[in-house]
Protein backbone atom coordinates (compact mmCIF):
# COMPACT_ATOMS: atom_id res chain seq x y z
CA UNK A 1 0.00 0.00 0.00
CA UNK A 2 2.77 2.36 0.99
CA UNK A 3 5.00 1.71 -2.43
CA UNK A 4 1.18 3.02 -3.78
CA UNK A 5 1.15 5.66 -2.32
CA UNK A 6 4.61 6.73 -3.34
CA UNK A 7 3.96 6.20 -7.13
CA UNK A 8 0.83 8.16 -6.91
CA UNK A 9 2.51 10.68 -5.51
CA UNK A 10 5.47 10.83 -7.65
CA UNK A 11 3.02 10.71 -10.80
CA UNK A 12 1.62 13.98 -9.32
CA UNK A 13 4.41 15.83 -8.58
CA UNK A 14 6.78 15.10 -11.77
CA UNK A 15 6.22 16.49 -15.31
CA UNK A 16 3.32 15.21 -17.47
CA UNK A 17 5.04 12.69 -20.16
CA UNK A 18 3.11 11.32 -23.62
CA UNK A 19 4.34 7.38 -23.55
CA UNK A 20 2.77 4.97 -26.13
CA UNK A 21 0.62 2.01 -24.54
CA UNK A 22 3.42 -0.43 -24.91
CA UNK A 23 7.16 1.07 -24.08
CA UNK A 24 9.98 -0.90 -25.58
CA UNK A 25 12.18 -0.63 -22.72
CA UNK A 26 16.00 -0.84 -23.16
CA UNK A 27 18.39 -1.37 -20.01
CA UNK A 28 21.85 0.47 -20.84
CA UNK A 29 25.11 0.04 -18.46
CA UNK A 30 28.71 -0.16 -18.08
CA UNK A 31 31.70 2.31 -17.15
CA UNK A 32 32.48 5.58 -18.74
CA UNK A 33 32.00 5.01 -22.60
CA UNK A 34 28.30 4.43 -21.48
CA UNK A 35 28.14 7.07 -19.42
CA UNK A 36 29.63 9.23 -22.54
CA UNK A 37 32.46 10.77 -20.18
CA UNK A 38 34.12 13.06 -22.74
CA UNK A 39 31.48 13.28 -24.75
CA UNK A 40 30.31 17.12 -25.12
CA UNK A 41 26.93 18.18 -25.26
CA UNK A 42 27.67 21.02 -27.39
CA UNK A 43 27.63 18.52 -30.10
CA UNK A 44 24.58 16.96 -29.19
CA UNK A 45 23.36 15.62 -32.64
CA UNK A 46 20.44 18.00 -34.08
CA UNK A 47 19.45 15.68 -36.43
CA UNK A 48 16.14 13.86 -35.30
CA UNK A 49 16.26 15.29 -31.87
CA UNK A 50 12.77 16.44 -32.29
CA UNK A 51 12.11 12.66 -31.68
CA UNK A 52 13.71 13.23 -28.22
CA UNK A 53 10.67 14.56 -26.24
CA UNK A 54 8.49 11.07 -26.99
CA UNK A 55 12.11 8.90 -25.60
CA UNK A 56 11.29 7.83 -21.99
CA UNK A 57 14.60 8.21 -20.33
CA UNK A 58 15.93 7.21 -17.22
CA UNK A 59 19.77 7.34 -15.76
CA UNK A 60 21.92 7.28 -13.01
CA UNK A 61 25.80 8.00 -13.28
CA UNK A 62 27.04 6.92 -9.75
CA UNK A 63 28.27 9.16 -7.86
CA UNK A 64 27.83 11.87 -9.97
CA UNK A 65 24.05 12.66 -11.31
CA UNK A 66 21.35 11.34 -12.50
CA UNK A 67 17.18 11.92 -13.44
CA UNK A 68 16.19 11.46 -9.51
CA UNK A 69 14.21 8.55 -10.03
CA UNK A 70 11.98 9.70 -12.30
CA UNK A 71 11.37 9.39 -16.25
CA UNK A 72 12.36 12.51 -17.78
CA UNK A 73 12.78 12.23 -21.66
CA UNK A 74 15.81 11.71 -23.78
CA UNK A 75 18.39 14.84 -23.31
CA UNK A 76 22.32 15.44 -22.12
CA UNK A 77 22.97 14.49 -18.93
CA UNK A 78 24.53 16.93 -16.29
CA UNK A 79 27.79 17.52 -15.88
CA UNK A 80 31.93 17.26 -17.19
CA UNK A 81 30.76 20.12 -19.72
CA UNK A 82 28.51 23.06 -19.77
CA UNK A 83 25.79 21.76 -21.56
CA UNK A 84 26.53 18.71 -19.78
CA UNK A 85 27.49 15.01 -21.89
CA UNK A 86 25.44 12.02 -23.48
CA UNK A 87 25.93 8.88 -24.44
CA UNK A 88 25.23 6.29 -27.34
CA UNK A 89 21.61 6.30 -26.04
CA UNK A 90 21.03 9.21 -27.80
CA UNK A 91 21.62 7.96 -31.38
CA UNK A 92 20.51 3.85 -30.71
CA UNK A 93 17.40 4.92 -29.53
CA UNK A 94 16.30 7.66 -32.21
CA UNK A 95 17.20 5.12 -34.83
CA UNK A 96 15.19 2.31 -32.95
CA UNK A 97 12.30 4.87 -32.29
CA UNK A 98 12.53 5.52 -36.09
CA UNK A 99 12.46 2.32 -36.96
CA UNK A 100 8.53 2.03 -35.31
CA UNK A 101 9.22 0.94 -31.58
CA UNK A 102 8.71 2.88 -28.59
CA UNK A 103 11.94 3.03 -26.71
CA UNK A 104 12.55 3.39 -23.36
CA UNK A 105 15.92 3.87 -22.11
CA UNK A 106 17.13 3.26 -18.86
CA UNK A 107 20.93 3.69 -18.38
CA UNK A 108 22.98 2.84 -15.39
CA UNK A 109 26.70 3.51 -15.74
CA UNK A 110 29.64 4.31 -13.23
CA UNK A 111 33.32 5.42 -14.39
CA UNK A 112 36.53 2.95 -14.06
CA UNK A 113 34.42 0.23 -12.35
CA UNK A 114 35.47 -3.56 -12.68
CA UNK A 115 33.20 -6.30 -12.80
CA UNK A 116 34.34 -8.59 -10.07
CA UNK A 117 35.18 -5.89 -7.22
CA UNK A 118 32.54 -2.97 -7.95
CA UNK A 119 29.18 -4.01 -10.01
CA UNK A 120 29.97 -7.46 -7.96
CA UNK A 121 27.94 -11.20 -8.54
CA UNK A 122 24.23 -11.20 -8.05
CA UNK A 123 22.94 -10.18 -4.49
CA UNK A 124 26.49 -9.32 -3.16
CA UNK A 125 25.76 -5.91 -2.41
CA UNK A 126 27.49 -4.45 -5.49
CA UNK A 127 26.42 -1.87 -7.58
CA UNK A 128 24.56 -4.72 -10.20
CA UNK A 129 22.27 -5.47 -7.65
CA UNK A 130 21.67 -1.33 -7.06
CA UNK A 131 21.08 -1.15 -10.69
CA UNK A 132 18.08 -3.78 -10.13
CA UNK A 133 16.77 -1.90 -7.73
CA UNK A 134 16.29 1.35 -9.91
CA UNK A 135 15.45 -0.53 -12.88
CA UNK A 136 12.41 -2.30 -10.94
CA UNK A 137 11.41 1.13 -9.85
CA UNK A 138 11.84 2.77 -12.97
CA UNK A 139 9.70 -0.35 -14.48
CA UNK A 140 6.90 0.61 -11.30
CA UNK A 141 6.46 3.64 -12.46
CA UNK A 142 5.31 3.00 -16.26
CA UNK A 143 3.76 0.31 -15.64
CA UNK A 144 1.94 2.31 -12.56
CA UNK A 145 1.43 4.93 -15.33
CA UNK A 146 -0.75 2.09 -17.42
CA UNK A 147 2.28 1.29 -19.65
CA UNK A 148 2.94 -2.22 -20.83
CA UNK A 149 6.87 -2.53 -20.77
CA UNK A 150 8.21 -4.75 -23.00
CA UNK A 151 12.06 -5.02 -22.10
CA UNK A 152 13.83 -5.62 -25.64
CA UNK A 153 17.53 -6.02 -24.72
CA UNK A 154 20.45 -5.24 -22.47
CA UNK A 155 23.25 -3.08 -23.57
CA UNK A 156 26.38 -3.66 -21.98
CA UNK A 157 29.86 -1.36 -22.37
CA UNK A 158 32.60 -2.25 -20.09
CA UNK A 159 35.64 -4.00 -19.26
CA UNK A 160 38.99 -1.61 -19.62
CA UNK A 161 38.84 -1.97 -15.79
CA UNK A 162 38.77 -5.87 -15.63
CA UNK A 163 42.07 -5.53 -17.77
CA UNK A 164 43.81 -3.92 -14.70
CA UNK A 165 45.45 -7.22 -13.63
CA UNK A 166 45.71 -10.72 -15.00
CA UNK A 167 43.25 -11.83 -12.32
CA UNK A 168 40.62 -9.75 -12.96
CA UNK A 169 40.60 -10.45 -16.57
CA UNK A 170 41.01 -14.12 -16.55
CA UNK A 171 37.81 -14.03 -14.49
CA UNK A 172 35.83 -11.62 -16.50
CA UNK A 173 34.25 -14.34 -18.60
CA UNK A 174 32.50 -16.00 -15.64
CA UNK A 175 31.69 -12.78 -14.05
CA UNK A 176 29.89 -11.38 -17.12
CA UNK A 177 28.53 -14.66 -17.81
CA UNK A 178 27.11 -15.18 -14.20
CA UNK A 179 25.74 -11.23 -14.36
CA UNK A 180 23.88 -11.62 -17.88
CA UNK A 181 21.98 -15.46 -17.05
CA UNK A 182 20.74 -13.70 -13.85
CA UNK A 183 19.54 -10.44 -15.57
CA UNK A 184 17.79 -13.02 -18.23
CA UNK A 185 16.46 -15.34 -15.88
CA UNK A 186 15.69 -13.87 -12.85
CA UNK A 187 15.37 -10.11 -13.35
CA UNK A 188 13.50 -10.04 -17.55
CA UNK A 189 12.87 -13.61 -17.15
CA UNK A 190 13.98 -14.10 -20.71
CA UNK A 191 17.08 -16.36 -20.84
CA UNK A 192 16.80 -15.49 -24.73
CA UNK A 193 16.90 -11.77 -23.97
CA UNK A 194 19.10 -9.51 -26.83
CA UNK A 195 22.30 -8.72 -25.56
CA UNK A 196 24.55 -6.31 -27.31
CA UNK A 197 28.58 -6.06 -25.06
CA UNK A 198 31.68 -4.28 -26.18
CA UNK A 199 34.49 -2.90 -24.77
CA UNK A 200 37.17 -0.82 -25.95
CA UNK A 201 39.48 -2.94 -28.05
CA UNK A 202 42.19 -0.61 -28.37
CA UNK A 203 42.56 0.52 -24.60
CA UNK A 204 46.20 0.45 -23.72
CA UNK A 205 45.24 -2.01 -20.98
CA UNK A 206 42.86 -4.16 -23.21
CA UNK A 207 46.04 -4.67 -25.42
CA UNK A 208 47.96 -6.20 -22.76
CA UNK A 209 45.35 -8.22 -21.65
CA UNK A 210 43.03 -9.18 -24.62
CA UNK A 211 41.56 -11.72 -22.16
CA UNK A 212 38.47 -9.49 -21.96
CA UNK A 213 37.85 -9.05 -25.33
CA UNK A 214 37.82 -12.55 -25.97
CA UNK A 215 35.41 -13.42 -23.35
CA UNK A 216 32.87 -10.69 -24.85
CA UNK A 217 33.79 -12.64 -28.06
CA UNK A 218 33.32 -16.28 -26.46
CA UNK A 219 30.28 -15.56 -24.64
CA UNK A 220 28.61 -13.73 -28.23
CA UNK A 221 29.81 -16.78 -30.10
CA UNK A 222 28.45 -19.48 -27.82
CA UNK A 223 24.74 -17.64 -28.00
CA UNK A 224 22.75 -16.28 -30.69
CA UNK A 225 21.08 -13.64 -28.65
CA UNK A 226 24.08 -12.04 -27.85
CA UNK A 227 26.42 -9.90 -30.11
CA UNK A 228 29.67 -8.37 -29.79
CA UNK A 229 30.06 -4.63 -30.97
CA UNK A 230 33.43 -3.45 -32.15
CA UNK A 231 34.22 0.13 -30.56
CA UNK A 232 37.21 0.27 -33.26
CA UNK A 233 37.95 3.23 -35.33
CA UNK A 234 35.74 5.29 -33.39
CA UNK A 235 36.99 8.95 -32.64
CA UNK A 236 38.53 9.39 -29.21
CA UNK A 237 39.52 11.93 -27.04
CA UNK A 238 42.24 10.52 -25.23
CA UNK A 239 43.07 6.78 -24.83
CA UNK A 240 39.75 5.57 -23.96
CA UNK A 241 36.78 8.01 -23.55
CA UNK A 242 35.03 8.81 -26.83
CA UNK A 243 34.34 12.44 -28.24
CA UNK A 244 30.76 13.39 -28.93
CA UNK A 245 31.39 12.29 -32.74
CA UNK A 246 33.06 8.90 -31.72
CA UNK A 247 29.56 8.45 -29.30
CA UNK A 248 27.10 9.05 -32.24
CA UNK A 249 29.04 6.45 -34.12
CA UNK A 250 28.92 3.79 -31.56
CA UNK A 251 24.68 4.73 -30.93
CA UNK A 252 24.15 3.72 -34.89
CA UNK A 253 26.69 0.92 -34.84
CA UNK A 254 24.29 -0.83 -31.79
CA UNK A 255 21.42 -0.12 -33.14
CA UNK A 256 22.92 -1.93 -36.46
CA UNK A 257 23.95 -4.51 -34.69
CA UNK A 258 20.52 -4.78 -32.61
CA UNK A 259 18.53 -4.74 -35.91
CA UNK A 260 21.00 -7.85 -37.57
CA UNK A 261 20.52 -9.74 -33.95
CA UNK A 262 16.51 -9.90 -33.59
CA UNK A 263 14.08 -7.82 -35.00
CA UNK A 264 12.40 -6.35 -37.65
CA UNK A 265 11.16 -3.26 -36.98
CA UNK A 266 7.55 -2.83 -37.94
CA UNK A 267 7.72 -0.36 -40.63
CA UNK A 268 10.13 -2.82 -42.79
CA UNK A 269 7.65 -5.70 -41.87
CA UNK A 270 4.61 -4.04 -42.86
CA UNK A 271 6.25 -4.18 -46.13
CA UNK A 272 7.22 -7.27 -46.29
CA UNK A 273 3.83 -8.42 -45.47
CA UNK A 274 2.45 -6.74 -48.49
CA UNK A 275 5.11 -8.30 -50.64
Amino acid sequence: MLKKLLLLLHLFLSPSLLFADTVDLFIMGGQSNMQGWRSDAADYPQSGINLDVDIPFYWEAVDYASSKGEWSSLEPQAGHFAKGHFGPEVMFSRQLKLSGLNPAIFKYSFGSSNLRDVWKAPDKGGLYDKMIVQLKRAIDLLEFQGHKVNIRAFVWIQGESDADTDKLAKAYYYNLLNMLNHLRRNIVKDPSLPVLLGVDEQHPRIAIRPAVVAAQKKIAAEDTNINFISMRGLEKSDVTHLTAKGVIAHGERLYNSYLKLTYLPPKLEALWQEK
